[in-house]
């Protein structure tokens, strides 16, 4: 198991997937049956599904290019929370109906604003742990004396 899908990092990943699966299918019924009404909001609602996989994917698989995937799609997801959170606040008749995102994610429990952040803070943990120890250089062994006559 990907040292990012250990301890907390675990968690993260339970959230993440169930979070994609939820998304995504509550994207996929409402742009298969009310595409008209809202488009803008259920098309953001799988861009934040597709967001969602790919934390997942990342944080699972762990690994340099894992911990890559998993900034990128934390990043992503937090600057949605926020732009399309301040937005849907700002003109309502934008979003007609909530995305996953809206009101900062309040129609899921803020868990849309808090997530990233702790994703985030998790991958910084699991760099911060990569580091190499500031320790002091190997001693080398001590010189022969020249040979005595």
């Amino acid at each position: 198991m990907a040292e990012s899908a250990q301890g907390p990092g675990r968690v993260l990943v339970a959230v993440y997937a169930v979070f994609a699966l939820a998304a995504g299918a509550r994207a996929a019924v409402q742009l298969a049956t009310q595409f008209d009404e809202a488009p803008l909001a259920y098309l953001l609602s799988a861009l934040a599904a597709v967001v969602y996989v790919l934390a997942t994917v990342g944080l699972a698989r762990g690994g340099r290019g894992g911990r890559r995937t998993a900034y990128a799609a934390c990043g992503v997801e937090l600057a949605g929370v926020l732009v399309v959170g301040t937005l849907s606040l700002l003109d309502r008749a934008a979003f007609p109906d909530d995305t996953v995102w809206s009101g900062y994610g309040s129609g899921y429990g803020f868990i849309p604003l808090v997530l990233p952040v702790l994703g985030l803070l998790w991958l910084r943990h699991l760099s911060e742990g990569a580091l190499p120890q500031n320790s002091p250089p190997p001693k080398s062994p001590p010189s022969k004396p020249p040979p005595s006559s």
